[in-house]
Parts: C-alpha cells; structure tokens; sequence
C-alpha cells in the first residue's frame, strides 16, 4: 500500500479481469478513487466490489458511453486524473488472409477507436480542470516488433503507439501527458490463446523471452501506475515494453 496516488481519480478500461484487474488493483493500493469501466457487467461488478472500486458499464467503442462514464466521475469525484486505456481484443492468430471484415472492423473498434473516443472525451474535460492528467495506453510488443499471423491487430497497435506520440505533443501545453505501456503476451488472460494460436505454441514463444516468462497483470499494474506518479511528471511520448527483454 502507498499513498501515491492518493486523491487522484482513473478510469481503467477493461478492468473486470486479465491485465486490467491487475492495473486497478494497483491503482487502489496506491491510494487512488478508480472507476473501473467495463462492457462485462457481471464480472465487472464483482472485480469492483472485491477491490473497492466504482464499476461503470460502458463500450469503449461507444462516444455516448465515455461521455457517460466523465459525467459519472465528475458527478462521483469531481475530477479525473488518469485514463489507462487497457481494453482490447484480437482474433486469432492465422494467416493475413483468412482475417474477415467483421474481424478487421471490430479491432480496429476496439484497439483503435475507443482511444479516440477516450480523447475526446477526457482532454477537454482534463483542460478545463486545469490541473494536468495523464493518459496511458495498453499497446503491445506488437506494435514495436510485429511478427506474421496478426497482422491488423500489429498494425492497431502500432497505430495507437503513434497516436500517442502526436497526442504527447500536442496536450504537453495542458500537461495532459500521454504514454504507452506495452506489454509481451500475458499467460492467463482472456486473449492468451488467441495471441499464441494454440496452447501448444507457448514453450516456442517463451523460449524468445530473455527473462523467461510471459507479463502479469502486476507487471503491467506497476508500470502504469508509475506513469500517474507525480515522479514521471516529465514522462511523456515514451513507450515502455513490458517484456523481459523480447524487443531487443
């Protein structure tokens, strides 16, 4: 437990399990009031009532539903201070070719729209508060170092890592930072099978590790935390891989 954040507000998107769990389950200890929002509403309630938190439903593909979930934050805390856009999908990893239109459409909605959404929805409520904030993005180790078999989620990934950097420069005058945490596949989680093709392929992929081992959510929690720290408050643009040293 710390106090680090302590009177600071976040929304964690994605948070009912997985990575995003991992992430409000930090934010919390570092003393923060997070409003977890999720699609999930059964299993996000029940991760926001085990970690103490406020649950929000909401489709981060949905303008109406983020404007709804900064209405929720101002009338509950009267302010925001960090977004960590962690939610995400991917279909399974195959061939380029074999993607379909609903695939391609619905992770480009999720992985890259939603961070638009989340944009214009949070920025000018953050330039009016006067105060800063801190935005962080979930990318992936995809985006830096892609390899074949998921192709579009790579490039969704890659797009958000830039639109990051673009943001970074264009909000430093609000101190409104924007950065990315970008981890390796996570075992475990919802999307772990769909990353790696099947099961069969994780001693392969782990053997490509210098560290050995895949992401937890606690790592992912620790760095985006640290990003909302007022000690990176001169952190901004900056891509940090959450990878045991695969993308070198």
């Amino acid at each position: 437990m710390s106090s680090k954040l302590s009177g600071k507000v976040a929304i964690i998107t994605g948070g009912a399990g997985g990575l995003g769990k991992g992430i409000v389950e930090r934010f919390k200890n570092d003393g923060a009031d997070v409003i977890l929002a999720d699609f999930v509403e059964e299993v996000g309630k029940k991760t926001a009532e085990e970690l103490k938190v406020e649950f929000f439903k909401c489709d981060v593909t949905s303008r109406e539903d983020w404007e709804a979930v900064v209405k929720f934050a101002h009338e509950k805390f009267g302010r925001i201070d960090a977004v960590v856009n962690n939610a995400g999908w991917t279909y399974s990893n195959k061939s380029t070719l074999e993607v379909t239109d609903a695939e391609f459409d619905k992770v480009f909605a999720v992985n890259v729209k939603a961070i638009y959404y989340s944009a214009n929805a949070v920025v000018p409520y953050m330039q009016k508060q006067g105060q800063g904030g801190s935005f962080v993005t979930i990318a992936s180790t995809a985006g830096i170092r892609p390899r074949g078999g998921l192709t579009w989620y790579n490039a969704t990934k890659a797009a958000v890592i830039n639109a990051t950097k673009s943001m970074a420069v264009e909000y430093a005058k609000d101190n409104i930072r924007f950065n990315n945490v970008c981890p390796v596949v996570a075992l475990g989680t919802g999307l772990t099978n769909s990353f790696l093709g099947n099961p069969g392929n994780e001693k392969t992929f782990m053997a490509t590790i210098p560290l050995g081992r895949g992401s937890t959510p606690k790592d992912i929690g620790n760095a985006c935390a640290f990003l909302c720290y007022p000690e990176s408050n001169f952190l901004t643009g900056i891509d940090i891989p959450v990878d045991g040293g695969r993308c070198v």
